[in-house]
C-alpha cells in the first residue's frame, strides 16, 4: 500500500480537525492562522485546499499538480507574524507530521494496523508532500523510528493559548457556512475530541465525559464496521469532487510525484 491508494479514502477527513488542532498547538502556526487565514468567514478553507494540494498531487494530471503546488507556495509567502514565517522549513516539517500522523491514526482505527511494508511506504510518500511544500527532504525523519521521537519531542512542547483556542472554537463552530456543515459539526468536534489525547483536548478547553468517549467509540466502532464495505465511489467522493473543482479538473489514475508536482 502506498499514500495513493490509503490517502484516496474519505474517512481520513475525519482526522482533519485533529491534524489543525495539532497544527494550531504551536503558536507560531496558530497566531498567523489567526490572522492571515480568515477562519471566522470560512472556516474549513485550510482543510479544503490542504486536501485539494494532496489530491492534485496524486490524481490530478500534471498541470493540475502544479497548479496547486504554486498556488500554495504563493498563498504561503506572505504569511508572517511574530515568530512566524510560513515558509520556515521547521513549521513545515510540523504541519507535514500533523497530516502524516493523524492520516494513519485514522487508517488503522478504522482499517486495522498497517503492515510494516505498507507503512514504511506511506511514511516515505508523506516526505513527497513536504518536500512538494518546500521542506527540505533531509528535514523528514529517516524513518518511522525517528519520527516517532520527533513527535513525542514535538507534542512535549507545543503551547495552546488563548489565540490557538479561539481560532479552534470557530473551526468547531462555525459561524457561517451552509447548514449542513453546521448540523455536522456536533459530530465532527466529538470525532476531533476524541482523536487527540487528554491533554489537548484540556488545553483546548473541549469538553470531555465518560458519556462523551461512549459515543465517540460507538462512532468509531460503527465506522470501522460499515465503511470498508461501502462502494468506492463513495469512498473517493470527495477526492473526485475536489479535483474537478481545479482548472483543468478531470480524475485521473494515481500517480507518482516528485518535488515540482
Amino acid at each position: 500500500m502506498r499514500l495513493r491508494d490509503m490517502g484516496a479514502e474519505a474517512v481520513l477527513l475525519a482526522g482533519g480537525g485533529r491534524a489543525i488542532l495539532l497544527q494550531l498547538a504551536n503558536p507560531g502556526v496558530g497566531h498567523a492562522v489567526a490572522e492571515h487565514s480568515g477562519f471566522a468567514s470560512d472556516p474549513t478553507r485550510r482543510l479544503r485546499h490542504t486536501l485539494t494540494f494532496v489530491y492534485a498531487l496524486y490524481w490530478g494530471t500534471p498541470e493540475q499538480a502544479e497548479f496547486v503546488t504554486e498556488m500554495v507556495n504563493r498563498a504561503h509567502a506572505p504569511v508572517r507574524a511574530p515568530g512566524y514565517d510560513a515558509t520556515d522549513p521547521a513549521l513545515q516539517l510540523w504541519v507535514n507530521a500533523t497530516l502524516y500522523e493523524s492520516a494513519v491514526t485514522v487508517h488503522e482505527r478504522v482499517f486495522g494496523a498497517l503492515s510494516d511494508s505498507d507503512a514504511d511506504a506511506i511514511y516515505d510518500d508523506y516526505a513527497q508532500i513536504g518536500v512538494a511544500l518546500q521542506m527540505p527532504r533531509e528535514l523528514w525523519p529517516p524513518d518511522r523510528a525517528a519520527f516517532r521521537r520527533y513527535w513525542a519531542d514535538q507534542i512535549a512542547s507545543v503551547e495552546v493559548d488563548d489565540v490557538a483556542r479561539g481560532v479552534a472554537h470557530t473551526l468547531l463552530h462555525p459561524p457561517t457556512g451552509p447548514l449542513w456543515l453546521r448540523a455536522a459539526m456536533p459530530l465532527a468536534g466529538l470525532v476531533t475530541a476524541g482523536l487527540l489525547s487528554p491533554e489537548l483536548r484540556k488545553a483546548f478547553a473541549l469538553p470531555w465525559s465518560p458519556g462523551r468517549q461512549r459515543r465517540f467509540d460507538a462512532v468509531m466502532g460503527l465506522t470501522a464496521r460499515v465503511y470498508p464495505h461501502l462502494p468506492r465511489s463513495l469512498r473517493e467522493l470527495p477526492k473526485n469532487r475536489l479535483l474537478r473543482a481545479i482548472p483543468g479538473g478531470r480524475v485521473t489514475s494515481p500517480r507518482s510525484i516528485h518535488p515540482a508536482g
